[in-house]
């Protein structure tokens, strides 16, 4: 009997040795995993702040809309390529002095007052620091060739005029010049200042830097309301989303707007994409150049995340800021497109870029062809002949009325209060009305003559500065948007 109660005990014994040990085991490998999930928090479920963070940029991938370029090529052709040089042809004495009108009255309301906060002021460069080349130029002289016209070729230009009247007046005489400029005018799309004029004067782009000035408010909504609003082909009966001068429209997630825009011509819709980019643009470089700090007289400027938030988190825009942002992306490819179709212009002998130092004129003519091989090797540009390709007299009409709503949003910059706002607003929004210009004169650069003036095509400096500005506030754009992911990154 005792034999057989012994043999039992030593079965339950070994049950109970291999018991714990299989429950061992299977701990040890069920709490190893709860381990791993403490050391990569890249595997544990996300908070909402860690969902906020990634929201701005989850959906900016992909084909963009009405072209078949996507997001992702553009970054790298852009940071990598475009982006490093641009940024140093822009820093060159021919880009940096613009020179700008600032004090033209608002054509459209009464003017509020310009801003008093400091960081709006533009200080403008006196004209002992302006080059001699720059300065001793006409409105549209931009060529050693143009710059060392002699007195006495205007002086026979001016006997000419005479000798079809000698009893003309000097007032008289001003009128044909004035009249010669409408003429030339005719295919801008922007309401170019007078260089001539007393108010207009040079600025140093590099010494007034585009940053958040702290201007906002209903003086800065009303631009744009007035551009959206009044100038983008839209009904009053279509509401925009995130209108802060509409009544609330409660949950409406813009989808009746945007059915309204998708039902445009591509022309109107064009329009919209490119003033929504720019728009974009605007807002990105204010977020990039904060003022993040002031005190002991010295201010630090740096990126701020939780405003690039508002302006383009999924949530906190209701799906806009997506939008916006491809609408950027589409507003760059449209520039540089008009970039690849004026290379041309500037690959010619006779074009310069004067300043009247040679050795660095010559150096700032080579950045920019480097620039232009760079674009001619972009495999994926926009394709503008879809746009004004229907009936003939339709197409000169949409045209038409593509420039002019173009030209009065031109003219609304000179609405802005704030001076270093308005200053940046009137440059890139005359670089895009120039690349517009350009894209739609292809026939006119083909038949560019290699070694004269063109009568056909003819850009002054101040189209030729605005442009490739224009161009490099676009690039740095792309190139922000990348120090943001890095740092909204950072904020997981």
């Amino acid at each position: 009997m005792w034999k057989v109660t012994l043999q039992a005990f030593g079965v339950l014994l070994l049950a109970w040795f291999f018991g714990n040990f299989v429950l061992g085991w299977f701990q040890q490998n069920n709490v190893k995993p709860q381990t791993q999930h403490s050391e990569h928090p890249s595997r544990a479920p996300e908070s909402p702040d860690q969902n906020q963070d990634q929201s701005c940029f989850c959906h900016l991938t992909g084909v963009l809309d009405d072209c078949f370029c996507d997001v992702e090529s553009i970054d790298v052709f852009n940071n990598f390529k475009i982006y490093p040089r641009i940024k140093k042809l822009t820093e060159r004495d021919y880009f940096r002095y613009y020179k700008v009108n600032l004090k033209r009255p608002c054509p459209f309301w009464p003017d509020d007052g310009h801003c008093a906060i400091k960081d709006c002021h533009v200080e403008p460069c006196p004209e002992s620091k302006v080059p001699v080349g720059i300065k001793s130029g006409n409105y549209n002289k931009y060529s050693q060739a143009a710059n060392t016209m002699s007195d006495m070729t205007e002086c026979e230009q001016a006997n000419e005029l005479g000798a079809i009247n000698s009893t003309l007046s000097n007032q008289s005489k001003e009128a044909f010049a004035d009249w010669a400029r409408h003429d030339d005018a005719q295919d801008h799309f922007c309401e170019l200042d007078d260089e001539t004029s007393p108010d207009a004067e040079y600025v140093d782009l590099l010494l007034n830097p585009e940053r958040f000035t702290g201007y906002k408010g209903p003086s800065a909504w009303r631009v744009w309301n007035s551009i959206y609003e009044e100038n983008c082909f839209k009904p009053r009966s279509v509401y925009r989303p995130l209108n802060p001068l509409a009544p609330s429209r409660g949950d409406d997630d813009g989808e009746g707007f945007y059915n309204w825009l998708e039902g445009l011509c591509l022309e109107k819709r064009v329009f919209y994409r490119l003033i929504s980019g720019l728009h974009s643009s605007i807002n990105i470089h204010l977020c990039a150049e904060y003022l993040l700090d002031e005190g002991w007289g010295r201010s630090v400027w740096g990126p701020n995340v939780q405003e690039f938030r508002q302006r383009f988190d999924t949530a906190e825009t209701k799906g806009e800021g997506t939008r916006r942002l491809k609408n950027l992306y589409f507003l760059y490819l449209i520039e540089l497109r008009a970039l690849y179709k004026v290379a041309p212009y500037f690959e010619r002998a006779i074009v310069n870029l004067y300043t009247g130092n040679s050795q660095e004129d010559g150096e700032t003519k080579e950045l920019l062809l480097q620039i232009f091989n760079e674009i001619k090797a972009f495999p994926m540009h926009f394709d503008e002949k879809s746009m004004f390709a229907g009936h003939k007299m339709e197409a000169k009409t949409l045209k038409e009325e593509f420039r002019l709503h173009f030209k009065n949003i031109s003219r609304i910059m000179d609405c802005v209060g704030c001076s270093k706002c308005r200053l940046w607003g009137k440059l890139q929004t005359q670089g895009l009305g120039t690349a517009l210009k350009v894209l739609f004169s292809e026939k006119e650069i083909k038949n560019l003559p290699e070694h004269s003036p063109s009568k056909g095509f003819q850009l002054t400096r101040q189209e030729i500065v605005a442009l490739l500005n224009g161009f490099g506030r676009l690039s740095t754009s792309i190139h922000q948007l990348h120090n943001f992911r890095m740092l909204l990154k950072e904020n997981r």
